[in-house]
């Protein structure tokens, strides 16, 4: 720490003493014209406003006035930094192939299956972007493309894919672009048996959609073009216009994320709302795509849950008279709080993070002492333990586990002498299984580390890791 500190400074000091050496070099100075801008009845002057381009601006063949002189003050800003950091030149560019040489060209991520198939991600030596695939059945099946990003982004100067999202069908994809560099995505559809990507699209949202069990309609969340807050969550059918489609929700309360997803059991639609300290649910069932939301329960100050479906109940993590959260659940038409019943009580040592339901077995994510605790629940039997990971510091989640008929988990996990893995974990038979761990090129070797958990005493008598 001390190290990069020094060298942080002896950089800047060497960066300074050349700028002042090269006397002729002065900075830019952007332009004053001073905005008036009222916003929430406080008002301001922005002396910079004619910086912000629109999306259209950014997006044109042409740029106009304004977006030329934007265009020229970075220029000048850009010549001015590369001036000052000429005399690192070299040693820039061993830094930066000393970082791209510790990641593996070619890597992929674990497949994982879903609804018949088997998805994972990988990258090609010498490209930049990810293929996104699928295999039927079994691994050993031929590879169908869903996306090749590489091909995609040819022209772009910048591009980004995210929300990929299959139909229940198997036979639609969604999936957000951007091209701007501000998270404004636009979602586009994809049939999966003819490889054809639809004209239509929909404008300025988060990227990702949530299917109903029709497979035509999805779900997706609306983002403002100027503030990029997330307010209207609305319904669209595939083949349509997107100007035609449904406000299904509206959140007036601005200091609220709104998102939509469907839940593990693939039985609801659910929009979740929150903030800092509030959590909020509208459901509604996947089988009918064109009925009303209904409110989970009423929304309260500084009450904070999440909501996960399961046969016909839901399972709530609340804070709820509980400040480290317990476990509670209801009947799927019972659904506010006063109809939920305990399942794992409160403790005051311990944080309930959160769970993964299957069909036998409950997954609870607990942090006691600072560390996470994996706590494996049959729910048949009631029996129940903990997930050794085998060192006394670490940090450890769950992963995609997108099926509910399975007896494994899976998690990642890493620690200062294991890098990143992500495990399979047979809760029958408690037997791991490695399924990748992060190749370090250029070499490690764990058995050149040692990792210990100290703790120290405080005042009030409490051990401190």
């Amino acid at each position: 720490m001390k190290i990069t500190i020094l060298l942080t400074v002896c950089l800047f000091v060497s960066c300074t003493q050349n700028l002042q050496k090269e006397s002729s070099m002065m900075p830019p100075t952007a332009e004053k014209i001073p905005r008036e801008m009222t916003v929430h009845g406080h008002t301001r002057i922005d002396d910079y406003f004619w910086m912000r381009l629109t999306d259209e601006q950014k997006n044109a063949r042409e740029p106009d006035n304004q977006t030329q002189k934007v265009v020229d003050y970075i220029g000048q800003e850009n010549a001015y930094t590369e001036a000052g950091l000429k005399h690192t030149k070299k040693f820039q560019e061993k830094l930066f192939d000393e970082i791209v040489g510790r990641f593996k060209k070619d890597d992929s991520t674990v497949p994982y299956f879903k609804n018949g198939y088997w998805y994972y991600r990988r990258y090609e030596k010498g490209q930049e972007y990810p293929i996104h695939a699928r295999k039927k059945s079994s691994l050993e099946a031929a590879e169908e493309i869903l996306l090749n990003v590489n091909e995609m982004a040819e022209g772009q100067d910048f591009y980004q894919v995210t929300g990929l999202t299959v139909s229940q069908d198997n036979r639609w994809l969604s999936f957000g672009v951007d091209t701007v560099s501000r998270r404004l995505y636009a979602i586009h559809f994809k049939n999966l048996e003819t490889g054809k990507i639809l004209e239509e699209t929909i404008p300025n949202t988060t990227g990702s959609a949530a299917w109903a069990n029709d497979n035509k309609t999805v779900f997706y969340t609306a983002k403002d073009e100027i503030t990029l807050l997330s307010e209207r969550i609305y319904r669209h059918r595939v083949g349509t216009h997107s100007d035609t489609d449904v406000l299904v929700y509206e959140e007036k309360d601005v200091t609220f994320y709104n998102g939509v997803y469907k839940s593990k059991s693939d039985k609801y639609i659910i929009i979740r709302n929150s903030s800092t300290l509030v959590s909020d649910y509208h459901i509604l069932a996947a089988d009918n795509p064109e009925g009303k939301f209904r409110h989970f329960s009423p929304r309260e100050t500084e009450h904070e849950y999440n909501i996960d479906h399961y046969g016909d109940e839901f399972y709530i993590v609340t804070n709820w008279d509980a400040n480290n959260f317990r476990l509670m659940r209801t009947g799927e038409q019972e659904t506010s709080k006063e109809n939920w019943r305990e399942v794992i009580p409160h403790r005051d040592e311990v944080l309930l993070e959160g769970i993964e339901l299957f069909r036998d077995n409950l997954v609870v994510s607990e942090r006691e002492a600072g560390l996470i605790q994996l706590r494996i629940i049959n729910q048949r039997t009631g029996d129940e333990h903990y997930l050794d990971f085998g060192e006394a510091a670490y940090s450890a989640y769950i992963s995609v586990n997108p099926e509910f008929d399975t007896d494994l988990l899976r998690y990642s996990y890493t620690s200062l002498t294991t890098p990143s893995s992500t495990y399979d974990y047979n809760m029958i038979s408690r037997e791991k299984t490695l399924k990748k761990q992060q190749e370090v090129v250029g070499g490690h070797d764990p058995g050149d580390y040692i990792t210990e958990r100290i703790y120290a005493d405080s005042r009030d008598g409490e051990k401190v890791p």
